[in-house]
Order: structure tokens, then sequence, then C-alpha cells
């Protein structure tokens, strides 16, 4: 079967009622479960799974994916207006979009972080239909040098997270580091920093830290300055309506994000969590007024949330082309696929073509689904902040508690997003940067396992970790992306 047939027959299942029927489903669960903080798509997915069975392979997994770019989608309602991320994806969405509520504009936040995903899923969709299989191959060559180097290149963007002070940033990155390395050595078994107690065996999750640094820190602030009268209620959310300005403005970051977000997406273990903070850090980088991300950015919102919904999309690849999880979220959708009968791999496209360009097909309807839904529902998610501070102070703590203990069903990692609750409290108002932190601890798990499976496979060759030119290359844009910034400032700097 040729690549138009195929496509011709998923749209075929796409379009068919009971397709458009459970996209709908799909993108519905999703979008309300992302907007709930803690609440990922893992959680929903793995419950789905048993409501399969029976159902058609190809309807089956259409309303599994819709769930998950739904959730993705979803995600940045809490980040934007409760400064809690709703999935790990959307954690570098709060950066400009919560600044933006704070000040009057969520509506127009949301608009932005709505339309920005639209574009980014879309794009992504249309990349997913013209090049799997060869992104496959792609995806394959990457080896563990060729992660180490491309986590390399995400390092030297700390400085990009900064809030002014690259010392800060670095003792928080440190930091961050440091708590990624807690739990069990993955290759020899040894406990490192667990302090003999067996819940830190297996380290901590991120959205433990995440929720703590972000949400919980903000209630505490929240409740510390109650009588400050420059926090005072927000009633006015704004107006929805973008200017030419605005689209301009967005333009570029959901232009280029849509291609990054795709290619990060096509590699397994990348993800939409890395994506969204490689293209907050890309777009900070290149931005003529890097000083006013952080601070509601435009430009700053439109890019994370375009490079998560891409990489969404091009976690695909590696998933139904090789039959490699990407992602968490993606490795439960392996099982589905399992449970189902459904084998993924470079066969799938011809036993099961159905399958395969249903799934894809099926993202062009979500996606639009997704917009017509979200749009007209801003004006009423956005009234959330006219909720009385008591009260909404109260929701985030019970949803954050909900949130990590539905992750492990452990009542420790309660205390443990209370004590990062404090950190994150602590750091805020000793200005210490909360970005760098969690980079540094999404990258240090993933950096310091590439860097052993280097070395092991080479024989503790150092050398093996730039011998070749996808590694060499990712150093060069390292340097370069550490350097120009530099060399900026300087000459930016006002002769004395």
């Amino acid at each position: 079967m040729g690549a138009m047939e195929g496509i011709a027959q998923g749209f075929q299942v796409a379009f068919s009622l009971q397709g458009i029927l459970f996209v709908l489903i799909g993108v519905i669960a999703g979008t309300l479960i992302g907007m709930m903080p803690g609440l990922g798509p893992i959680s929903a997915i793995a419950i789905m799974i048993p409501v399969t069975y029976g159902m058609e392979a190809s309807v089956a997994l259409i309303m599994m994916a819709g769930v998950y770019y739904g959730a993705v989608f979803g995600g940045s309602t809490s980040s934007i207006l409760l400064n809690a991320p709703g999935i790990s994806g959307t954690v570098a969405s709060s950066f400009d979009g919560y600044p933006m509520a704070q000040r009057g504009e969520a509506g127009k936040a949301l608009a932005i972080a709505a339309i920005s995903s639209f574009v980014g899923g879309t794009v992504s969709v249309v990349l997913l239909m013209l090049f799997a299989p060869m992104l496959s191959q792609v995806a394959v060559s990457f080896g563990p040098a060729q992660y180490f180097a491309l986590m390399f290149l995400g390092l030297t963007a700390i400085s990009s997270l900064s809030d002014g002070s690259t010392t800060k940033a670095l003792i928080t990155a440190t930091i961050g580091f440091m708590t990624a390395t807690i739990g069990l050595d993955g290759q020899t078994g040894t406990s490192r920093f667990t302090f003999n107690n067996p819940n830190l065996m297996e380290g901590i999750d991120f959205l433990v830290i995440a929720l703590g640094l972000f949400a919980i820190a903000e209630v505490c602030f929240l409740i510390i300055k109650r009588k400050d009268t420059s926090l005072s209620d927000q009633g006015d959310i704004g107006s929805l309506r973008l200017s030419k300005e605005d689209f301009k403005e967005m333009r570029g970051p959901m232009t280029r994000q849509s291609f990054l977000g795709f290619l990060l997406g096509v590699l397994p273990g990348a993800g939409a969590t890395i994506a969204s903070f490689i293209g907050y850090i890309s777009e900070k980088r290149i931005a003529k007024n890097p000083e006013k991300f952080g601070k509601g950015s435009i430009k700053g919102l439109a890019a994370p949330e375009t490079a998560n919904n891409a990489a969404t999309s091009g976690a695909f690849v590696p998933l139904l082309s090789l039959g490699i999880p990407g992602s968490g979220t993606t490795a439960v959708m392996l099982g589905a696929l399992l449970v189902l009968g459904i084998q993924p791999g470079p066969l799938l496209v011809q036993e099961s073509p159905d399958v395969f360009w249903g799934i894809i097909a099926s993202m062009y309807i979500g996606n639009i689904f997704l917009l017509i839904l979200n749009l007209p529902l801003i004006p009423y998610i956005a009234k959330i902040l006219k909720i009385s501070r008591p009260l909404l102070i109260s929701l985030v703590i019970i949803f954050s508690l909900i949130g990590v203990y539905s992750i492990s069903f452990n009542t420790f990692d309660l205390y443990v997003l209370l004590f990062f609750g404090v950190v994150g409290y602590f750091m805020r108002i000793l200005n210490f940067p909360a970005a760098p932190f969690i980079l540094a601890f999404i990258l240090g798990g993933m950096m310091e396992q590439s860097l052993r499976q280097a070395l092991t496979a080479s024989g503790g060759n150092v050398m093996a970790l730039i011998s070749d030119p996808v590694s060499i290359s990712l150093y060069v844009v390292s340097a370069l992306s550490f350097i120009v910034p530099l060399i900026r400032t300087r000459k930016n700097k006002p002769a004395a």
C-alpha cells in the first residue's frame, strides 16, 4: 500500500462517526485532566486501557492519542492562571503566562496559548505524515554520546533562565543536579543521598518538585503577604482579542518552535518537557529584548506552548515506527498497543495501516476540536481568578496534594511537596530563580545515564563523546549559544 492510499484510509477511519466521537471524547478528557495540577495523561491512559477492551484498535488508540495531546493542550491553563503546572510539559508556560495573568491579561495569555498550541500541533502532524519513516532512522541514530551532547546543549541555557544573577542561577542548577542523583544508582544499585530512607530509593518525581517550587511556593507567598494591598484579588481577566502586533510577535516563535519541538519529540526520551524548555530558551537567546522574558512576554509564552504540542506529535514517530516509547505517556500507549494486539515497528504501516494512519489523521481533527472548544471557553475558565484569595489558595493546595498523591499513593511525597514549597518560597524572596533548578533536574538524570552508557560502550574512552559529526555539531552550537550572548551583552554595555 502506498503512502497516499494509507493516508486516505487513515482519514476514512478518523472521519467516521465513531472516529470523530472518540476523538472528541479523548480531547475533552485530556483537556480537563491537563488542567488539574499533577493529574497527567499517564494515569488517564492507564485507566482507559481496560475500557478499550472489545473496541477496534484504531478507534481505541485514536481516543488515547486525543487524551495525550489534549492534556498537553489543557495543561497550560493552571500554569497560566495559578502558577501550578498541570503537567510537566507546561512548566515553562508559567514563566511568562502567570505574570500576564497577574497584570490582568489572563484572557490574552490563554488565547495565545490556545493558538500557539494549535499551530504547533497542526504543523507537527503535517511533518509526521510526510516524514515519519525517514525520521525514525534519525531517532535510531541517536546513541548515548549524541544524547549527552544534546543534554549538554541544554545546560548552556541555564544562564538564560536567570533573573539577572548568573551566579544564583548556577547555584540553583547545582542543587537541581544533586537532587536528580537521589535514589538508587542505575548501574551499581548503590543508594545515593537517601539517608537510609526507603521512600527515597526511587528518587523524587519531577511533578512533586515542580508543584512545590511553583504552586506551593506561590501559596506561601500569598499567605505571608496577605495584608499587602498591592496583591489585591485580580478580577479583570482582560480582553481575548489579539492585535496585529501580537500576531506578528507570535509568528516567529510559532514557526521556529513547530519544527524544533517536533524534532525534539522524535528523539526517544526528550519529550514535551525538554522541548518546551529548549523552545523557551532558544527564543530568549535570539530575542532583541531578552529582558522582557519572565515578565509577561508574548514570545516567552508562545514558544513553549508551540514546542510542547509539536513534541507530542513527534513522540509518535519512534512509538509507531520503531516501537520505542519516547516518554512515560507513550510507554503506557505502547502497552495499550500490545494489549490490543498491535505490534508497533517498521511493519506496522503494512500490517495495520488503519491504525498507523488513523492516529495521524485523527490529530488534524483533534487539534481543530481543541481550538474550537478552548477559545470560546476562555472567558469562563479565566473567571477562576475572580475566586476569593482564601478559597483559591485552598483549591491550589488541595489539587496539588491530590495530584502528588495520585502519582505514587505515598504520603511521604506530600511532605516532600511541602518541603520544596518552603524551599521555593525562600528562593523567591532571596531572588534565586527556580527555572535553572527544574532544567538541571530534568537533564541531570538523562545526562548521567547517557554519559555512563557511552563510556561503558567505549571501554572508558572519553573521546567517544566527540567521535561523530552529530556530537561535534551539538558541542559547537553549545559553545556558540554561550559565547554569542556574552558578546552581545558586552556590545550593548554603555561606554564608561
